[in-house]
């Protein structure tokens, strides 16, 4: 096996790690959830739209922590191998085009996604094994402009099973930590939303 191949896992594995239902999505936001075993997520970048059959949807309005929650809750379920990026784009972030960019190019070593053209295209929250898991995982469906509900929902129709799980379990960048444990963000730690931080010694998202 090539070192850069996913490693292989029993249909029983797959099975049992694809996502789990108790804690999926792991970073809460402004989204729905579907069909969480389905192949596709929907981003409808500056709008809401109500498509069916897609494992998560919802807008994504801001460059960095947004599309960074985004590739959090997509590499935590397996069965996600594609996302259809769609909607209208957020003047002046420009999201749609970062998420592209950071599936296309990674970051450079400042955490700015390469050939981005948003205001403050940067990645601060996510480990490196993260993003190159969103690489590897999903494949982009670029239909930025679309708000048809009936066209997206062919397209989740078309892709919704047409893959399998990606062959490794599910990447979880979240720690939640023990309730009886009160944990505070100190300075230099970035903060996702309320009592969602990031652990920046341990390169960890903790949830409250």
């Amino acid at each position: 096996m090539m070192e850069n191949e996913p490693k292989k896992f029993s249909a029983f594995d797959l099975e049992c790690q694809t996502y789990d239902p108790k804690t999926w999505p792991p970073i809460r936001g402004d989204y729905l959830i579907n069909d969480p075993e389905s192949n596709v997520a929907v981003m409808t970048l500056a709008g809401h739209l109500q498509v069916k059959g897609a494992s998560v949807c919802g807008p994504c309005k801001t460059e960095n922590l947004g599309v960074e929650k985004v590739v959090a809750n997509i590499i935590s379920n397996s069965n996600i191998r594609f996302l259809l990026v769609c909607g209208i784009e957020s003047k002046g972030h420009l999201p749609g085009d970062a998420i592209m960019a950071l599936h296309r190019n990674g970051i450079d070593d400042k955490g700015r996604i390469i050939g981005a053209k948003g205001a403050i295209p940067f990645i601060e929250n996510l480990p490196p094994e993260a993003i190159s898991r969103f690489q590897k995982q999903v494949e982009i469906i670029d239909k930025i402009g679309v708000t048809e509900v009936e066209d997206i929902n062919k397209l989740i129709k078309i892709y919704g099973h047409r893959s399998e799980a990606y062959p490794e379990p599910p990447l979880d960048v979240v720690k939640r930590r023990p309730a009886h444990v009160t944990l505070k963000a100190v300075q230099g730690d970035a903060l996702f939303g309320s009592d969602v931080f990031l652990d920046v010694s341990a390169w960890t998202v903790t949830e409250g």
